[in-house]
C-alpha cells in the first residue's frame, strides 16, 4: 500500500493563515458585506420608523403633506395638499416630482407606513457603494468601519427615523455618484446624480459641484473639460429653472416661499454673509461632527467638496433649523463626507488611515444613543401607553373620508382615510366635519402657533361643534 503523506512544511516557511470563523468570511467578500450591512440597516430603519409611527410621534409637517402628495398621485391626480392650505399645488412648496415613484406602491398599500418603509429601503443602500470602494482601497475591516459608519450615520439615522422626505432618493443616488468620482468614472458619476434634478431644487446645484469636479479630474488627465462643464451648467440651469420659473407657476402667491430665508433680513452689510457662515454658533458644532464623521482626514479630498450647495444654503439660511443636527437636512451630506473619507485613505500610510478611521467609527459610537436608532433596544419604546390607547379610540370614531381639522401628530394618524387640515388653518365652506386636538402634543405649537390653535378651537365651538372628547388634553368636536 502507498502511504499517504501530508505536506511538509519547510522549517522556517511562515505558517499559512488559518480560515477565518464562518460569520466573518463575508468580509473577504465585499458584495455579502455591503449588501448584508444595507439589509441590516433598511430592517433596523423600518422598526424604528414604523414603531414611531404606530406611536404617534409622526407629524403632518411632514409625513402627512407627503402623504397627501403621494395618494394624489396614485389616483392620477395633481399633488394637492390641503394640510399646506386650500387647493395648495405641493409642486408650488419644492421641486420633487421624483416622489411620484411611490404611488404604485401606494396604491397597493395605502398607508403612511408604505413611504416610512420606502424610505428605509431607499436609503440603506448608500451603504453598499462606500463599503464595496473602502473594501477595494484599505480592505475588509475598513470596508466594515465604513459601511457601519453610513449606515449609522447620525444624519441618515435622523433622516429615516424623522417622517419621511424626498431626501430619501438623494442619499443613495449621492452615494454612488461621489464613488464613482472617487473611482475616476466620470460618465457613472454624471449619470448617478442627474436624478437628483428630480429630487429637490436645491440639488441642481450639488449636480453642478459633480461637474465641476469631473471637469477638474479631465484636466488632470489631460482630457476633454467639456463633459463635466456641461454638466455643471446643467446642474445651475436646472436650478434657476425651477426655482425662477417651475415653483413661481404653482405656488399660490407666484413666487418662491423661501427667498426670504435667504436675504438676511434688514440692510445687509458686505461683510453680512460671510459672518452669516459662521455664526451663531451652532454651526460650528455642524461643521465639526462633519469632519470628524469624515475623520478630519476627509478634508483633504475633494469630493468634501461636494458638501459645499447643501452647507452654503443652510449656513446663509436665516431659518435656524438648517443650523443644527437635529433634523433630516443632513442625510444628504453623509454619502459625501463618507465617501471623502475613503478617497481619502489611499493617499496616506496606514497609521493615518487607521487614525481616520477610528475617529469616524468613535463619532458613530458617541452619536448614536442620541438618535432614534437606539430605540430598536428601547423596551419602552415598544409598549403601548394608556395615552397612546386613548388617542387611538378617538380617533377611531372619526368615519373614513370624513373631513377633519387635526393638531400636528393627529393629522399624520388620518391622512391615509381622510380629507385632513390642520386644525389652526382658516376653515373653507362649511367647516371640517370633526376637529381633533392633543393639546399635549409637544409640536402642537409648529406649525401652528399656540395661539392660533386656541383661536380656531374658540371659533369651532362658538360656531356650535360639539365637543364628544375633552380628557386630558384630547379633545374631538363634530359639525351640527
Amino acid at each position: 500500500m502507498q502511504a499517504v503523506l501530508s505536506p511538509i512544511r519547510p522549517p522556517h516557511s511562515p505558517r499559512p493563515p488559518r480560515p477565518l470563523p464562518r460569520p466573518l468570511t463575508a468580509l473577504r467578500r465585499p458584495a455579502v458585506l455591503a449588501w448584508g450591512l444595507a439589509a441590516g440597516f433598511a430592517a433596523l430603519y423600518i422598526c424604528v420608523a414604523v414603531n414611531r409611527h404606530r406611536r404617534g410621534l409622526t407629524k403632518a409637517y411632514d409625513l402627512g403633506i407627503f402623504e397627501q402628495a403621494v395618494r394624489a398621485y396614485a389616483h392620477g391626480q395633481a399633488p394637492i395638499v390641503p394640510i399646506k392650505g386650500p387647493g395648495y399645488h405641493l409642486l408650488g412648496d419644492h421641486f420633487h416630482p421624483l416622489i411620484a415613484a411611490l404611488a404604485p406602491a401606494y396604491r397597493v398599500f395605502p398607508s403612511p407606513v408604505t413611504l416610512v418603509v420606502a424610505q428605509a429601503l431607499l436609503m440603506a443602500p448608500a451603504v453598499v457603494p462606500l463599503t464595496r470602494w473602502a473594501h477595494e482601497v484599505a480592505g475588509p475591516r475598513a470596508a466594515l468601519v465604513v459601511g457601519c459608519a453610513t449606515g449609522a450615520s447620525w444624519g441618515i439615522v435622523r433622516a429615516a427615523s424623522d417622517d419621511f422626505h424626498e431626501i430619501a432618493f438623494a442619499v443613495p443616488l449621492l452615494a454612488f455618484a461621489a464613488t464613482a468620482l472617487g473611482r475616476r468614472r466620470p460618465l457613472a458619476a454624471a449619470l448617478w446624480s442627474l436624478p437628483l434634478l428630480l429630487v429637490k431644487e436645491d440639488l441642481g446645484l450639488t449636480v453642478a459641484a459633480v461637474g465641476a469636479l469631473i471637469a477638474w479630474q479631465a484636466r488632470e488627465d489631460r482630457r476633454s473639460l467639456l463633459p463635466g462643464l456641461a454638466l455643471a451648467a446643467v446642474g445651475l440651469a436646472a436650478t434657476a429653472i425651477t426655482v425662477l420659473v417651475v415653483l413661481p407657476l404653482f405656488n399660490p402667491t407666484g413666487g418662491f416661499d423661501y427667498w426670504q430665508q435667504v436675504d438676511g433680513g434688514g440692510r445687509p452689510s458686505v461683510w453680512s454673509p460671510a459672518l452669516r457662515l459662521v455664526w451663531p454658533p451652532i454651526k460650528w458644532l455642524l461643521l465639526f461632527l462633519l469632519a470628524a464623521t469624515a475623520g478630519f482626514l476627509g478634508l483633504r479630498s475633494p469630493l468634501f467638496l461636494l458638501c459645499a450647495p447643501t452647507l452654503a444654503w443652510r449656513l446663509l439660511s436665516t431659518n435656524s433649523n438648517y443650523w443644527g443636527v437635529s433634523y433630516h437636512y443632513s442625510a444628504v451630506l453623509m454619502p459625501l463626507v463618507l465617501a471623502a473619507l475613503v478617497d481619502s485613505l489611499r493617499r496616506v500610510d496606514v497609521g493615518r488611515a487607521r487614525r481616520a478611521l477610528a475617529v469616524s467609527a468613535l463619532v458613530t459610537a458617541v452619536t448614536l444613543p442620541l438618535y432614534p436608532l437606539h430605540e430598536v433596544v428601547m423596551p419602552e419604546a415598544w409598549r403601548t401607553s394608556p395615552r397612546l390607547t386613548e388617542t387611538r379610540a378617538m380617533l377611531r370614531l372619526i368615519p373614513d373620508d370624513a373631513t377633519v381639522a387635526a393638531s400636528n401628530r393627529l393629522a399624520a394618524q388620518l391622512t391615509s382615510r381622510a380629507d385632513v387640515t390642520l386644525v389652526c388653518r382658516e376653515p373653507v365652506g362649511p367647516g371640517p366635519e370633526w376637529v381633533a386636538v392633543d393639546l399635549r402634543d409637544p409640536s402642537v405649537n409648529s406649525p401652528c402657533a399656540t395661539a392660533a390653535t386656541a383661536h380656531m378651537l374658540e371659533r369651532y365651538q362658538q360656531d356650535g361643534y360639539r365637543r364628544l372628547i375633552d380628557q386630558d388634553g384630547l379633545l374631538l368636536l363634530k359639525r351640527p
